[in-house]
């Protein structure tokens, strides 16, 4: 009998030692509640002791969280529809102010931080052009931002420090998406248009080139035609006249027979000459 109440009393002990310890690791920050109640917060690591039976331990992590949030449709300074879905990083500063907000539920804190970050990023979407907000600088935007939605975190508990835009669309059923592609096409016909006259330009300015080119050619062949043809005349003259002056009768026979092919070419000239006409010399019988 009393072996038995002492193992009951041994167990008794070990389950109060038990429940009387807790643990927090590094990165952690440790709460104790007092029959539902925080009785302590902003507990450190480490081995940590609490009433069994009257307190409860809870453990949260302080390390930095990424909490993603669904896409959030908003409307620019130009009333055009765009889609934004981002992450917002944070970290628990005051679990005290954490649990008795949300109960320890980190889904909790999640769903009332959201309505908290998409108010503020939607007045500042609001105010930007689709181009700016698109191909601006996003991290000024945040920066603008972030004291506003941390003074509104505040009674969560919870600091963020980075929100990160994970992308940016055009909702399928907005207008914006054929605006956008008509405005891509205007531009792109725009770019060809003026390549295209651009290349007219240049094709103009090579084919003036090209004629005034074929014209100095043309001009310069002309004249040193015109020269060779001047030279071979001279040479055909002076060989003419060396032939002359060796058998000037053969050179006046050569002339006359060239006179006859000339006159008699067709086969229907008629000639009408007096019958002692020089031009008949060498057609006499008498030669």
């Amino acid at each position: 009998m009393k072996s038995s109440v002492i193992v009951a009393l041994v167990v008794a002990l070990l389950l109060g030692l038990m429940g009387s310890v807790y643990v927090v690791n590094e990165g952690q920050v440790g709460l104790v509640l007092n029959l539902g109640r925080v009785s302590r917060s902003e507990i450190g690591p480490g081995l940590h002791f609490k009433v069994p039976l009257v307190e409860s331990a809870r453990v949260f992590d302080r390390r930095f969280t990424a909490n993603e949030f669904p896409p959030e449709r908003s409307l620019t300074s130009e009333r055009k529809d765009v889609s934004v879905d981002f992450v917002a990083i944070g970290y628990i500063v005051n679990v005290a102010d954490f649990y008795r907000a949300t109960g320890g539920n980190e889904d909790t804190a999640t769903d009332r931080l959201a309505p908290i970050i998409k108010e503020s990023l939607r007045n500042e979407i609001n105010s930007r052009t689709l181009t700016q907000l698109v191909s601006g600088n996003r991290n000024e935007l945040i920066e603008k931002q972030l004291p506003g939605i941390n003074e509104g975190a505040k009674n969560l508990g919870v600091r963020i420090v980075d929100i990160r835009f994970k992308q940016i669309d055009l909702p399928t059923d907005s207008e914006v998406i054929g605006q956008v592609y008509d405005r891509m096409r205007a531009e792109r016909k725009q770019v060809a248009n003026q390549l295209r006259a651009e290349g007219e330009e240049q094709a103009r300015i090579i084919r003036a080139q090209a004629d005034r080119e074929q014209t100095v050619l043309l001009a310069e062949a002309e004249r040193d035609a015109q020269k060779l043809r001047g030279e071979g005349d001279a040479e055909a003259a002076r060989i003419y006249a060396q032939a002359a002056n060796r058998d000037p009768s053969f050179y006046a026979f050569q002339r006359s027979l060239e006179a006859y092919r000339a006159a008699f070419a067709d086969g229907q000239g008629v000639v009408v000459l007096e019958r002692n006409d020089p031009f008949l010399q060498y057609l006499r019988n008498d030669r």
